[in-house]
């Protein structure tokens, strides 16, 4: 699949694929300078780049499980949606985890974009839902 890519701001840099089977590309700072995200505090990063995602998929913004495992930066958000009729430069909310301040730099690897086929729902307003074994059963009602 080809994804359409403009650079909004010099020096950017296009998504890479980490290994042959990755998942996610890895999408990389373009910050003007550093940034410092204190404990608690979220961070809106320039990534420097548009992408044009073709209609019935959609982009969606993970977490790089090194950066938020060792370094407590994850999206704030927890998944970004890039809808197929989004233009605009990708900006990746960092949230610091951690108990210390963090440092973005241009270049660092922030996040993970993931392209996935999606499906566009039609709600139907019923007066009863089709029965299942756990009915209304909610939070932890399948545990044991």
């Amino acid at each position: 699949m080809k994804i359409e890519i403009k650079k909004t701001r010099p020096g950017a840099t296009i998504p890479v694929y980490a290994s042959p089977l990755a998942a996610g590309a890895d999408l990389y700072a373009c910050t003007d300078g550093e940034v410092r995200i204190l404990p608690g505090e979220t961070a809106m990063i320039p990534t420097g780049i548009a992408v044009a995602i073709p209609a019935g998929y959609a982009g969606f913004v993970f977490a790089r499980s090194g950066l938020s495992v060792k370094m407590g930066l994850a999206p704030a958000n927890k998944v970004g949606v890039i809808d197929a009729d989004y233009r605009g430069e990708i900006l990746v909310s960092l949230y610091n985890q951690s108990g210390q301040t963090r440092t973005v730099n241009r270049g660092d690897r922030i996040a993970q974009l993931v392209i996935e086929k999606v499906e566009t729902a039609v709600f139907e307003e019923v007066d009863e839902l089709p029965s299942t074994e756990r009915g209304a059963g909610g939070f932890g009602s399948t545990g044991k």
